[in-house]
């Protein structure tokens, strides 16, 4: 039977109860054996044993019920959100952005405000300054793309953006250092386009000029 050798301690032990979950020891709905059952085999304490349950509980694989002990719920767990995005690579999540600012576009253009659209206009005046510097002129860039999602008013899609912001961005830095735009009053222009359809509330057109725009960034990286 395999044991935890490693710290942290708990997070072994979830990963060995996992494990012995996905490969069918345990059905579905079926009660896992006490802690004390658990703990030499898993050769740990049955404290981190109920930490490794907690984990488990909290990823929804397992439920505890009061008085009648701890079932198996899911066969598998999703893995972490923040582990697929350090795992992928920069054109599947530009492939990623499409999806998710190309539907963004066109809601923003359908809902945003006269505020929202004032912000727009001022952060793509901010990032149409590149002599700024690469890092610089990143931050604009996600910044003015954040005024477009956030203008959609759902709050889901602004949170898919903002887990993305924080892995792309060293990684665009990087790609502008050594591959910088061929022509950049015509990227520009592509945002400004952008604006101007979200402006005349044309949710088609912005959808088109979102894709269009982010399809070609991820064309320059291949």
């Amino acid at each position: 039977m395999a044991q935890v050798r490693r710290e942290p301690l708990a997070d072994q032990a979830a990963e060995l109860l996992l494990g012995r979950i996905r490969g069918g020891e345990w059905a579905l709905g079926e009660r896992l054996p006490g802690e004390t059952t658990l703990a030499p085999q898993l050769g740990v304490g049955r404290s981190t044993v109920r930490e490794a349950i907690r984990q488990l509980a909290g990823r929804g694989v397992l439920q505890s019920r009061q008085g009648a002990g701890v079932f198996v719920t899911a066969l598998d767990a999703p893995e972490d959100w923040d582990v697929v995005l350090r795992r992928a690579d920069i054109v599947t999540v530009i492939e990623a952005r499409i999806a998710i600012e190309t539907e963004a576009a066109a809601l923003a253009a359908e809902r945003r405000t006269p505020a929202q659209l004032r912000l727009m206009r001022r952060a793509l005046a901010t990032r149409g300054t590149p002599e700024a510097g690469v890092e610089a002129h990143v931050d604009a860039d996600m910044a003015f793309h954040r005024q477009i999602v956030t203008a959609a008013h759902n709050e889901v899609l602004t949170e898919l953006f903002d887990g993305f912001v924080p892995r792309l961005r060293p990684a665009m830095i990087d790609m502008l250092r050594l591959r910088p735009p061929l022509d950049e009053p015509t990227d520009h222009r592509a945002h400004a386009l952008l604006v101007e359809a979200i402006a005349a509330r044309d949710s088609d057109l912005a959808a088109r000029h979102s894709r269009t725009h982010l399809t070609a960034l991820k064309e320059n990286l291949t």
